[in-house]
């Protein structure tokens, strides 16, 4: 009997943990798993990247969306489908959904199935009030007792794993992250190949959730800092600091040279056109869109 995998997602909301619940899903089912995603609301645009071949059982009713309370209201609705699907594994998939599987676990105790956990994102947060930080890492070092196994996306990340969650070292496995494929990276560096960039000026890429943790406000006034009248900046996403940003770069006059054209998927043309990716995040695990602009051959700052 195929091995049974669930996994669970807030919503079809664009970030990188999503995407990759998303792509590993589909990958797991076409190896022979069994594999169901709990979305909590149908919402965001990456519902166009989900495959129709997997199955996701959806725990919004009605129309009256979960957004606010979405992490309380999974925390509600995780353990049915548990009992009722009875999955070998749940996977979470990331740091933001640990809390999550942490509450479900507490809830089913001895019935709930073992949990892996993949970290995936950074466990030193240097930008944290030193209070906070200290609160974190204690957080951090419950998660061993809950999780049947720690997945560090990196080699290198797997000794952070160790030191601040006081893993067991026994259970903590590196696997390279698999969300940029050799074929996603042939596909990006041909579509960079094929295209002529003989624009004037020096064209600025940047991708992510429009989010604190991005600091896309420190960028926009790194670019006004060293922009002539011909350069470009071009950042990618959505979220709640769309206003802050654009307000940012009006007030440093380059506003008429910034293009926040939203979610985009793929970004193959982005990465071809630009002249150097830029990442201006507080904090970072492994940022799947570094990985592909060097696929791109994209210079990275």
């Amino acid at each position: 009997m195929p091995l049974r995998v669930l996994t669970y997602l807030h919503s079809f909301e664009a970030g990188g943990v999503e995407r990759d619940i998303l792509r590993f899903n589909k990958a797991w089912k076409d190896a022979g798993l069994n594999v169901l995603i709990a979305l909590g609301r149908r919402e965001g645009p990456l519902e166009t990247d989900a495959s129709p071949d997997v199955p996701i059982r959806l725990l919004q009713r009605g129309r009256l969306s979960t957004r606010h309370w979405e992490t309380l209201w999974m925390i509600t609705k995780l353990p049915r489908v548990i009992r009722d699907w009875q999955p070998n594994v749940i996977f979470c998939a990331g740091n933001s959904y640990s809390i999550v599987a942490i509450v479900v676990r507490l809830l089913l105790g001895r019935d709930c199935p073992p949990i892996v956990f993949r970290v995936s994102n950074d466990l030193v947060r240097r930008d944290m009030w030193w209070p906070i930080r200290w609160l974190y890492r204690r957080w951090l070092r419950l998660h061993p007792r809950f999780f049947a196994a720690t997945v560090a996306m990196a080699a290198p990340a797997r000794s952070e794993i160790i030191e601040y969650m006081r893993a067991d070292p026994g259970s903590v496995v590196a696997i390279d992250n698999g969300s940029l494929t050799l074929a996603d990276a042939a596909r990006l560096a041909a579509a960079r190949d094929a295209l002529r960039r003989d624009h004037v000026g020096r064209h600025y890429l940047a991708v992510g959730r429009l989010a604190p943790q991005k600091n896309f406000e420190l960028l926009v006034e790194a670019f006004a800092a060293i922009a002539l009248p011909d350069d470009r900046l071009t950042i990618i996403g959505e979220g709640p600091r769309r206003a802050a940003i654009e307000g940012r770069a009006h007030t440093l006059g380059v506003a008429a040279q910034l293009s926040m054209p939203g979610h985009c998927s793929p970004l193959d043309s982005y990465f071809a056109k630009a002249d150097a990716l830029v990442l201006a995040s507080d904090f970072e695990g492994l940022g799947i869109v570094v990985l592909e602009a060097l696929a791109a051959g994209l210079p990275v700052v």
